[in-house]
Order: C-alpha cells, then structure tokens, then sequence
C-alpha cells in the first residue's frame, strides 16, 4: 500500500488498483476550488461552515502550508485522493489529532466531490489510509464520526471495518450549528475488507 515518498514534501503517496493519495500542493487549487465548488450544496450540510474566502487561492496556499506544518510535527495527515485513470480529483481525507505515548490512536474526516461520491473511491482510500495508519505510521487505533442522519458516512464506515461505540452529543459545529455525532472506531487487530 505505501508506494514511496513524494518529492514535494517527503510525505507518503499511497495507491490501490482505482486511486492514488498523496498531500495537497499549491499547484492543486484550481482543481480543488472546482471539485469543492460544483460540490458546495453537496458538501456543506455535514462539513464546519466556509469561509467567505473558502475556495480562495490565497486561503488554500494557508491550508496548504497548514498540512505541511502538522505532518511535520506528527500531529495531521492531509491527503487528496485522484484518479489512477486520469488524475482527477476525487476528494479528501485527513488523520488529525495523532496523539502517540500510550494512546496511539488519529481522527479520520473525509469529503468526497458529488460526482465522485457513492462510486467505491472513499472506501478504497479509507481503506488505504487505515493500513498505512496501522503500518507505517504505528497506530493502534483511528477514529471517525458522522451525523446521525448521514447514513451514506455510516455505512461507508461500517463497511470499511470501523464500529459505532457511541453517541456525542453536541459533539462538532457543523454547517453553524453544534451537532451530534455518532462514533466509530476501529482497531488494528480488527478485521478489515480489501477494496482496493
């Protein structure tokens, strides 16, 4: 799964079968300022609320340089998902809050372009991620939540080997408002489905 290291940042680039992951890069904005815009009614009942200047190029340069920064500290792992195909963008997916010592454990969010989504992409690059999470980078543990409504997340992480262990109340502010998720979890000795 772990193909080697990009020689943008020295961070992993990982690949399957369909797709490839690898860290954001400044020359991607403009295809990440048209994924997410075509995909902004899809996307923002169940992300933090945009910014005035979200799909900016200055505001992702900051994020961009945001990623490189936590990656080097170990504390998030921001990666875009393409298309083996064409090179396309597909969406993305971020480990954050790594926390090591005896806990060993990251946070997985995900976002997926409208085009893109429901077509198997996210749960190869989950999968993807959560093998290298458990490989190289030695963690026991990744975690993930979604709204109780998002039934598309659930399932998606359900079939992906994460299971529910609870309800947060007010857990994140999504799109405004502070919201309840549910929690999942998976572990590295639990049993994991190969869709790559």
């Amino acid at each position: 799964m772990f193909a080697g290291m990009s020689s943008e940042d020295a961070r992993p680039v990982l690949k399957g079968p369909r797709i490839y992951m690898r860290p954001p890069i400044a020359n991607d904005w403009r295809m990440w300022a048209e994924v997410r815009a075509e995909s902004r009614a899809f996307l923002e009942p169940w992300e933090p609320t945009w910014p005035a200047d979200a799909l900016s190029r200055l505001s992702f340069r900051r994020r961009v340089r945001l990623y490189q920064r936590d990656a080097r500290a170990d504390q998030a792992y921001a990666f875009f998902i393409f298309s083996l195909d064409d090179d396309q963008l597909l969406g993305g997916l971020t480990l954050s809050n790594v926390r090591r010592g005896v806990t060993q454990s990251a946070s997985a969010g995900y976002w997926m372009g409208r085009r893109f989504a429901r077509r198997g992409y996210m749960a190869a690059a989950l999968t993807l991620v959560v093998d290298w999470a458990f490989g190289e980078m030695g963690l026991h543990r990744v975690e993930a939540a979604c709204l109780p409504e998002n039934e598309p997340s659930s399932d998606l992480l359900r079939k992906c080997g994460f299971s529910e262990e609870g309800y947060a109340r007010q857990y994140l502010r999504i799109d405004g408002r502070w919201r309840d998720h549910l929690l999942f979890a998976i572990l590295e000795g639990d049993p994991r489905p190969d869709f790559s």
